[in-house]
């Protein structure tokens, strides 16, 4: 299976350009950097809010951040596919056999879920009634402290790629 999205996650173009321009990866690595910063720095604001913390602000004020947020995110996935389909050293499969990627994808897409639960089972309509001074629903709470608890793994096994081997070792593997 993983040989298989190894072959459709193998862009020949985008390896190529990697591998020939060394300023490619690099530039990538900035603007994944930037964007993960934005995108956690936005979302952790909300969420801090809706958990109760800077209660001067009213919750629907932080929404106008909500573009900034996505933007990021396209950011980070362009970067990211960038790294997976150009990795210079046996492509696509070195990251889907890292377990330090399955990790963060996998919490990657748990964020999203609670992301998705959070907008569309109108969690996010009663937090954003939240006034200035006031308290979040506690489901919205609960959404907020999953939210930051994820995107903390994400950053952190994102930065344990480069160290599967500590993670692995760590774990007993």
């Amino acid at each position: 299976m993983l040989e298989q999205l190894s072959q459709l996650l193998s862009v020949h173009v985008i390896g190529n350009f990697v591998n020939t321009y060394a300023w490619v990866w690099p530039i990538c690595e900035m603007f994944h950097y930037v964007g993960m910063s934005l995108l956690v720095g936005l979302i952790g604001l909300l969420d801090l809010r809706i958990l109760g913390l800077f209660k001067g602000i009213p919750v629907k004020a932080l929404d106008r951040f909500v573009p900034i947020g996505i933007a990021a995110f396209a950011v980070n996935f362009i970067t990211g596919f960038i790294f997976v389909a150009g990795y210079p050293d046996g492509g696509p499969i070195e990251y889907l056999s890292n377990l330090s990627f399955q990790l963060k994808m996998g919490t990657l897409l748990l964020a999203l879920i609670n992301l998705m639960v959070f907008y569309y089972s109108g969690l996010h309509a009663r937090a954003a009634a939240t006034p200035a001074e006031g308290d979040a629903p506690v489901g919205a709470k609960v959404a907020a402290a999953l939210s930051l608890m994820f995107w903390v793994l994400v950053i952190f096994f994102g930065r344990m790629l480069m160290y599967n081997d500590t993670l692995l070792l760590f774990l007993g593997m």
